[in-house]
């Protein structure tokens, strides 16, 4: 069941035009979710109790490496996908390729943008589009020193040189 969270930018469009007509407040975040860790979950759960329906963003493979560099990402986006649409708090996926989420902001008009409490709010893409339309913007704050990045760091500087078959 989960699996059919992710869905195409046409499917989206329908299903958003749907949930409107049903008076439904629909809230859009995105990202790479890389590895899916605490700091995701609680600010995903966050990002749901604005709205009724919580879209995600997913950035592609493709567009992953074109922002992270290519040693990234390190689950490949079908992956990561599922393991977001396992959680309750989520809706729907839709993966996109681009470097930012601007084109399918534009192409989902949501009611809510969100995005990290990192982000400056005059530099959250798709800013303009969701206010544009008397929507909001919001920002979350993030669980302090939990990452990806952070967890990648953790794992190469416990192991740097002692990886074997018996870590494995």
């Amino acid at each position: 069941m989960s699996k059919e969270k992710i869905v195409d930018w046409e499917t989206i469009k329908r299903e958003v035009a749907l949930w409107r007509s049903q008076g439904l407040r629909i809230v859009f975040t995105n990202g790479c979710f890389d590895l899916l860790h605490v700091g995701h979950v609680r600010y995903l759960q966050e990002a749901k109790k604005l709205g009724d329906k919580l879209i995600i963003g997913l950035n592609s493979d493709y567009s992953v490496r074109q922002i992270k560099g290519s040693s990234r990402p390190i689950n490949p986006q079908d992956h990561r996908g599922e393991v977001l649409a396992a959680l309750e708090c989520v809706d729907r996926i839709v993966i996109f390729d681009e470097p930012t989420p601007l084109r399918l902001i534009t192409h989902l008009e949501p009611d809510v943008l969100v995005k990290g409490a990192d982000w400056k709010e005059e530099d959250i893409v798709g800013r303009e589009v969701v206010l544009g339309r008397r929507g909001a913007v919001r920002r979350i704050a993030l669980t302090n020193g939990i990452s990806t990045t952070e967890i990648i760091k953790k794992i190469l500087e416990r192991y740097r040189g002692k990886v074997n078959a018996s870590y494995l």
